[in-house]
């Protein structure tokens, strides 16, 4: 079934794996960037730009009301290119302003379309401390302390306004930490949680056919969090195989 899509983040690097997927498979597809630079490779893909940014929450619902999806997919970050060291202080504190509020104008527009499902990113590394595997009852890390805690505080923030939006069926996907291409890593050495940036579009996909409310694990095969809820509720694949209708 043909559906309207409207993905935040469509230039990221999950955005640039999911983008042709989603065409491919029938949907109307709108992308939200903030640079009209990216325009000519969206519709070189076939997908209908949206330049906007979503700190202008006024702009974002308008263009998000013209476009009238069915489903909204927020993958939108806000980190340094190839999260280069020197900069992830300054990265970390602009991400968490992109979780906290610009989710929460994300999640405006989104009930302002009607728009019935929202897919959103979140990480799978602000569990706290304490027994693993972590499953996704665990509590979140909110003792943390430092830029540990402004990152926390981001999640924390981005999962309640996803999750408890009035009207709407909110799905947070908990990614491990990404490699594949665009992401600057191309193998999963050394990540403890790792995920291949194409497992993690596939997981989009799954969530959107599911259609299941809650909080979703989403890592490859691993010791410190579980993700059998998102194998038994989504179809999800922790051996690193990426699947999807």
């Amino acid at each position: 079934m043909t559906q309207t899509i409207f993905v935040a983040g469509a230039t990221g690097v999950i955005g640039a794996r999911l983008l042709p997927r989603l065409v491919t498979l029938g949907h109307r597809v709108y992308g939200l960037t903030r640079s009209p630079a990216k325009s000519p490779a969206l519709l070189s893909l076939g997908v209908t730009p949206v330049v906007v940014d979503v700190f202008h929450a006024e702009t974002l619902s308008a263009a998000m009301c013209a476009a009238k999806p069915d489903i909204v997919i927020h993958q939108l970050t806000d980190l340094p290119r190839g999260l280069d060291p020197s900069q992830m202080e300054e990265g970390v504190r602009r991400n968490a302003r992109i979780r906290a509020e610009g989710t929460a104008n994300v999640v405006a527009a989104v009930r302002a379309a009607g728009a019935r499902l929202l897919v959103a990113q979140s990480i799978a590394w602000a569990y706290a401390p304490g027994n693993e595997p972590h499953t996704e009852e665990s509590p979140l890390d909110h003792h943390a302390q430092g830029l540990r805690a402004v990152s926390v505080g981001g999640v924390a923030a981005l999962e309640k306004a996803v999750l408890e939006a009035p009207g709407l069926t909110g799905i947070v996907l908990r990614y491990g930490q990404l490699y594949g291409p665009g992401t600057g890593e191309e193998s999963p050495a050394g990540k403890k949680l790792p995920l291949h940036v194409d497992g993690a579009a596939a997981a989009v996909l799954l969530a959107m056919q599911a259609n299941r409310p809650g909080v979703f694990n989403i890592v490859e095969s691993n010791v410190i969090v579980d993700t059998g809820k998102a194998q038994r509720e989504l179809g999800w694949r922790p051996d690193g195989v990426a699947v999807a209708p």
